[in-house]
């Protein structure tokens, strides 16, 4: 029983999170979800009282189990009436090396850096997997696997994006070191340095940390906490400035959480397409959405358009793996193994053999099933705790996956001094200005959910709210 009421427990926090389930709604009887489910009353027992024990739920004598209310959240909304600011070269991101480092440090509590928590991944999966490989395949590991990389690997994740709408074979895949390295790979492919590459705004700081390195300027464009880049926006910026490239993540991007709706993604691939821009899509958060169904990809809706698909297992299984890829075809598909052969020969043999036996063997779905409404609690109960300790007029974004919260602080908060007087308090968070090339969101900060939630995490959003 002792999983199976856990699965219960996380999609009905799963329900909650995504608001199929409202405060003060009763849940259903304990015998009558038990029938529904086709598990034993004692199995929807302990996953009530592990929601109740997490504050989802309250039981009422002689009444059942109800939602209970949670802390009103201040929504963040878009810019009123925002345009693309003008082009500028990306300098200045040494300042997140700090936060980078103190990824690395057990002393503070980490709600920075954009990594999970062990407790959250399939460590003990992940090892099986490993020890196998180098038990039964000693002569391949000890070799190296040269792109395009291993064809068992290319072929699960070429299954697996298949399923999401468009048909990819194979060889149109390129295993990567991470998806930081696709997505360096993908913008050496179709630019040169000086050139202009429009992302969203706030984006990642990674991507931003590989613009610097290879010297393009940034195009920033609004971008909705809901339903992602401002389409108008991008259309107004394309007829003023020639760009190279358009880096995207439609699906809960990083730090918005925002994802498109299909028809915007689609409306994106028909702008680009008509001023004949490559699309680089990240979508390396795509597995973690919070609804039962996986959401589309710009690539699975055109697969024929110029779409340069980039993700990875780092957010997923692990980070340390370092297996991520590139889906593209013909020449671009041809560029960037090259690219790759020169950059790092090649991926590790050892973690793209493990990955692939994990996929084919469906381990990864069932793992996913699980952690994604283990990702919808923990999103929740980090904006519940910041909603009630931090300034009322802090303003949270309400991704609908991943793990990462956007806050908007009061006006006159400086989010850099704020993040290294917490880190001299022991805590680590990403201050908004690093998530642009021009240093907007001076009194924003990201958070990251996928945390254990103890005293210690409790104390350091006391101490954040105290600094503020």
């Amino acid at each position: 029983m002792s999983l199976l009421y856990r699965q219960v427990a996380e999609e009905i926090a799963q329900g909650i999170a995504a608001g199929r389930y409202v405060p003060g709604e009763r849940l259903p009887g304990v015998r009558s979800h038990a029938q529904n489910r086709k598990v034993s009353v004692a199995t929807v027992v302990a996953a009530y009282q592990a929601l109740a024990d997490r504050g989802y739920i309250e039981a009422r004598p002689r009444s059942g189990f109800y939602v209970r209310a949670r802390q009103p959240i201040q929504v963040l909304e878009a810019e009123p009436a925002a345009k693309a600011t003008p082009p500028r070269l990306v300098t200045g991101q040494s300042m997140a090396m700090a936060l980078i480092k103190a990824a690395n440090d057990s002393g503070i509590v980490q709600l920075g850096a954009a990594v999970p928590d062990s407790t959250f991944l399939p460590t003990q999966a992940i090892s099986r997997a490993l020890a196998q490989v180098v038990r039964t395949r000693r002569a391949e590991t000890a070799g190296y696997m040269m792109p395009p990389g291993a064809l068992e690997l290319r072929r699960q994740i070429a299954r697996r994006m298949s399923e999401t709408g468009g048909a990819v074979s194979a060889d149109d895949i390129v295993i990567t070191t991470g998806c930081q390295e696709a997505l360096s790979l993908a913008l050496r492919a179709v630019t040169v340095p000086g050139d202009i590459v429009a992302v969203e705004s706030p984006t990642f700081y990674g991507l931003l940390h590989v613009m610097e390195s290879l010297g393009l300027e940034a195009l920033e464009i609004p971008t909705h906490p809901r339903d992602g880049l401002a389409l108008d926006a991008l259309a107004f910026a394309l007829e003023r400035w020639k760009v190279a490239a358009c880096v995207v993540s439609p699906n809960f991007s990083n730090p918005l959480g925002s994802c498109m709706p299909d028809e915007k993604k689609r409306a994106l691939v028909r702008l680009l397409d008509k001023h004949r821009i490559p699309l680089i899509e990240d979508d390396v958060y795509g597995d973690l959405g919070f609804a039962p169904q996986r959401p589309s990809t710009c690539k699975g809706l055109a697969p024929h358009a110029d779409i340069l698909y980039c993700s990875s297992f780092s957010k997923t299984l692990a980070p340390g793996l370092r297996i991520g890829w590139i889906a593209a075809t013909g020449e671009r598909r041809e560029r960037i193994e090259y690219l790759k052969y020169v950059t790092s020969i090649a991926s590790p043999t050892v973690p793209q053999l493990a990955v692939a036996d994990l996929l084919g063997t469906g381990r990864y779905e069932r793992y996913l099933r699980e952690v994604r409404g283990r990702y919808a609690s923990a999103v929740a109960r980090m904006s519940d705790a910041v909603m009630k300790t931090f300034p009322e007029e802090t303003r949270i974004s309400q991704p609908q996956g991943g793990f990462v919260l956007w806050l908007e602080l009061p006006e006159g908060v400086d989010s850099f001094t704020l993040a290294r007087r917490a880190l001299r308090k022991g805590v680590s968070i990403a201050p908004g200005p690093l998530f642009s090339a021009s240093g907007k969101f001076g009194n924003f900060i990201r958070l990251s959910s996928a945390r254990v939630w103890d005293s210690r995490m409790e104390r350091a959003l006391v101490e954040l709210a105290k600094l503020i």
